[in-house]
Formats: C-alpha cells, sequence, structure tokens
C-alpha cells in the first residue's frame, strides 16, 4: 500500500546565540525593539512535515509519496530525497518561489525566536490529489491553508481515506473548517495542546469527535497517548523511553510515520501506537528531523525488546 503525504517540505535554519535574549530586550523599549543577536553556529536541516514524514515511513519499510509545493533553491533537499529513496513524484518545483523556510535562534534559556517564510507551500493547492496513482491511504499535513482545504475534498472525491493532522496550522482555520475537516477524515491525530484548541473551536468533547471518525488519537509527549475510538472506548498508550533526549524537533512527524505504517498494515491500535511510539523514542535522541536511520529488521529487533512480541 502506498500512502500520500500531503504537506509542507522546508528548510530549518537553525543558529545559536551564545547568550540570554533577556539581557538584550529592555522590557520599557518594546515598542521600538531593534536587536541583533550574533550566532556563530549555524546548522540548515531539511525538514516539512510530508519530508519527515515520508523519511520516517521509508525507514519503516512503508512507501509515502510526499506532496508539496517547493521553489528554485530545493536542490540540495531533491539530493537528499534522492539518496534515501523517497519519490518526488508529486513534488512541484515552482521558480518564482523560495522553498518555505524557517529561521530560528535559540539562546542559552532555550528560548527560540523563529521567522517563517512559506514561500512555495502557499500554493500547494496546485498539486492535485491523485486518483489514479495506487494511493491507498492519505494524510494532511500542516501545510498551505487553500492546499488543506483543496487536498481534503480531493482525498474525499478520490476515495482515499485520510489521517487529519492540523498541527500549526490549526490557526489558519475556523469552526465550520474543523467541521468540515473532522466529517472528511477517516482518523484525526493532535497533540494534548491542539487537541483542547480543536475542542474549544469545535465545541466537541474528545469522545464525541471520536464517534464522528475511525479514531482521534493524542499525544501526550512523555505522558504517552491517548487513542479515543467510537462508542466511548479509550486506549491509554505509555510512552517510550528514550535513550536519551536530545531534539524533540520533529517527533511529532516520526510518530505520525509511525501511525500511517500501522494503519498500511491493518495492525490493530495497540500495536500500531506503539510502533508510533517507538518511532518518536528513536527520533528525541537525534539532532535533526532526518538524521536517525535504522533498518526495519532493526526496528522490528528494537520493538520486540521492547514490548516483548514481533512486530508482524
Amino acid at each position: 500500500m502506498t500512502a500520500l503525504i500531503c504537506g509542507s517540505l522546508a528548510y530549518d535554519t537553525v543558529m545559536v546565540f551564545p547568550g540570554r535574549f533577556k539581557d538584550h530586550i529592555l522590557p520599557d523599549k518594546i515598542h521600538m525593539l531593534n536587536v541583533a543577536f550574533l550566532a556563530p553556529t549555524l546548522t540548515r536541516y531539511f525538514g516539512g512535515c510530508a519530508g519527515n514524514i515520508a523519511y520516517n515511513l521509508k525507514l519503516l519499510g512503508g512507501e509515502g509519496l510526499p506532496c508539496g509545493a517547493v521553489g528554485h533553491d530545493f536542490g540540495p533537499y531533491s539530493r537528499w530525497l534522492a539518496e534515501n529513496e523517497v519519490s518526488e513524484r508529486f513534488v512541484r518545483v515552482l521558480d518564482d518561489e523560495y522553498t518555505a523556510q524557517a529561521y530560528i535562534t535559540t539562546d542559552l534559556d532555550d528560548n527560540q525566536i523563529t521567522a517563517f517564510h512559506p514561500g512555495a507551500m502557499n500554493r500547494s493547492h496546485l498539486i492535485p490529489v491523485p486518483a489514479d496513482a495506487g494511493v491507498r491511504i492519505g494524510i494532511l499535513a500542516p501545510d498551505g491553508r487553500d492546499g488543506m482545504i483543496t487536498h481534503a475534498e480531493q482525498f474525499v472525491a478520490a476515495g482515499i481515506p485520510f489521517v487529519f493532522d492540523p498541527g500549526q496550522a490549526m490557526p489558519l482555520f475556523s469552526q465550520q473548517d474543523f467541521d468540515r475537516f473532522i466529517d472528511q477524515a477517516a482518523w484525526i491525530t493532535v497533540n494534548d495542546y491542539e487537541g483542547q484548541l480543536l475542542q474549544e473551536r469545535t465545541g466537541l468533547t474528545a469522545a464525541q469527535i471520536a464517534d464522528r471518525v475511525q479514531a482521534y488519537v493524542v499525544t501526550r509527549g512523555g505522558e504517552g497517548s491517548l487513542v479515543y475510538l467510537p462508542g466511548g472506548r479509550r486506549l491509554d498508550v505509555p510512552a517510550v523511553t528514550a535513550e536519551q533526549v536530545v531534539d524533540p524537533t520533529g517527533c511529532g512527524d516520526a510518530y505520525r510515520a509511525g501511525l500511517l505504517f500501522g494503519l498500511m498494515r491493518d495492525m490493530d491500535w495497540e500495536t500500531t501506537t506503539r510502533v508510533a511510539s517507538l518511532m518518536g523514542a528513536i527520533k528525541i535522541a537525534q539532532v535533526g528531523t532526518q538524521h536517525h536511520r535504522f533498518t526495519p529488521a532493526e526496528f522490528g529487533d528494537r520493538f520486540r525488546g521492547v514490548f516483548g512480541y514481533a512486530l508482524d
């Protein structure tokens, strides 16, 4: 089974300021803020939700097709995808745009100042969801507003069940938008903060959302995750203890790749969420969103070691 992964592909440029922002920002002058921070450390990562999910799904042995719009500067990222055997069949290059990119400056207190340029991402709606590409499942990850609305409609028209993963795109949508997404999606996944926002925006409880989809999955970081199922059923899924906590960026995308992997293989929810939780634990132990590596066999061995049974 092949999954279509609609979402962003982006560059993440991370700089470290070897000081503290609070020592250079005067509270009584924030109405005329003009500061500069010397950041001698700079690292550029390949990111974006579609890229991250596709990369993680490939590690598991699954096949995911990222679907998104990128700019004329996509060359290095394109070579990276090719090296990792991730298809660019539904990645469209727009020569008059830059690829979406985040510029993140972090200080010694782990405070962050981020500027995000959406670039080509805002035109992702130009790439249609294919009805004849062998796609049997999809995920609607954070992307441009028009792209997410259009792709949800096209998933439904093509008869492709999909996971709705609003993530950081939540501020883009109204209550009416979320009601429509809930009715269109087969599954919904959010973190606990996003889940609270979704429930406040829609006026629905977690159980009421679950009754309108096949499952409503809420991740809670180190506290594990909850799976709400129709009829008032709920599964409490413990977190997997990571070997070390290095970088949480991209853990949610790794988790979602695990969800897709389980859904693509008709695994039960206990196993599916265990795969997803283990993916998050592996990712958090590495810097960057696409720098952890393992073979499917190595993942299977680790799964057996953690949970005590084989992953079929």
